[in-house]
C-alpha cells in the first residue's frame, strides 16, 4: 500500500477499463443502444420499410394506400457523381462540356419517364395523370450519381470504348399525397449496370441505353410491387 497521502496512479489499461465500464453503464448510452433496436423513424415520421427488396424505403404508417389508384410522375431531378466530368476528361480524354450533360440529363430524364410510365401502367395498371385529386399519389424522383462509364459524345475520329459495366445510378424518390402535400413515402436504391465477367465489351449508345432501360424497369417494378401487393386493394 502506498505510504504517502498521494492517491495511487492506475495504469493506461485500468483507465482505459474503467473508462468502457462508464460508458457501457450510463444512462445515455443505454438510452442510445435501445433506439438502436427500436423501429427506425425518420424525423418527419415516416416508418422503415422491412423488406424493400433491397432498397431503403419509408412510409407514413397511418397513411390508406388504398385509396391511391392513379399517379403523377414529376419531372425527374437529374445528378451526375461529383467529379464525373473532370474524371471523364482528364482520364478518358474526352472533352465533355457543360451542353453534353445538360443533354444527357435530358435523355436520361426523358427516357426514365418514359419507361417508368409504361412499367406502372401496364396489365390494368395505374393511370398516369397530370391533375390533383384525392385519388392520386405524387412520385418526385430524382437520378442521383450518374456515372455513366462511356458516354456517348462526338468526339474525334469516334474511338470504341471498352469497360467492363456501363456505369452506376441511384434512385431517390419521394411520394406524397396530392391534395394535402403531405409526404408519405421515400425510398432510394442504387444499381450497377451489369458486368461482362470481368471481360471488357465496346460501349455505344445502344447498350448504355439498354443497361438504362433495365435498371429503370427494375425500380419501377419495385415501386409496382410495393404498392400491389401491400398496399394498394385495386
Amino acid at each position: 500500500m502506498p505510504t504517502s497521502g498521494k492517491p495511487a496512479i492506475k495504469s493506461p489499461n485500468q483507465t482505459l477499463r474503467l473508462l468502457l465500464i462508464l460508458i457501457l453503464t450510463c444512462p445515455v448510452f443505454a438510452q442510445f443502444a435501445s433506439a438502436q433496436q427500436a423501429p427506425r423513424l425518420t424525423f418527419d415520421g415516416l416508418m422503415a420499410v422491412e423488406n424493400a427488396q433491397g432498397a431503403t424505403a419509408y412510409i407514413n404508417p397511418e397513411t390508406d394506400f388504398s385509396v391511391y389508384t392513379r399517379v403523377m410522375l414529376l419531372e425527374p431531378h437529374v445528378a451526375f457523381r461529383s467529379n464525373w466530368q473532370r474524371d471523364q476528361n482528364r482520364r478518358r480524354g474526352r472533352n465533355i462540356n457543360a451542353r453534353d450533360m445538360a443533354r444527357i440529363r435530358a435523355d436520361t430524364a426523358s427516357f426514365f419517364r418514359q419507361v417508368f410510365t409504361q412499367n406502372l401502367q401496364m396489365n390494368d395498371g395505374y393511370e398516369v395523370v397530370d391533375e390533383i385529386n384525392y385519388d392520386v399519389l405524387i412520385l418526385r424522383p430524382a437520378i442521383i450519381n450518374l456515372d455513366i462509364t462511356s458516354p456517348d459524345v462526338a468526339a474525334s475520329g469516334r474511338p470504341r470504348n471498352y469497360t467492363a459495366s456501363a456505369g452506376t445510378a441511384t434512385l431517390y424518390i419521394e411520394l406524397f399525397d396530392s391534395v394535402s402535400g403531405q409526404i408519405i413515402g421515400r425510398a432510394t436504391d442504387r444499381q450497377v449496370a451489369r458486368s461482362t465477367g470481368g471481360s471488357v465489351t465496346w460501349n455505344n449508345r445502344v447498350m448504355n441505353r439498354a443497361e438504362g432501360r433495365r435498371i429503370f424497369n427494375d425500380w419501377a417494378q419495385q415501386l409496382r410491387s410495393f404498392l400491389d401487393q401491400h398496399y394498394t386493394i385495386k
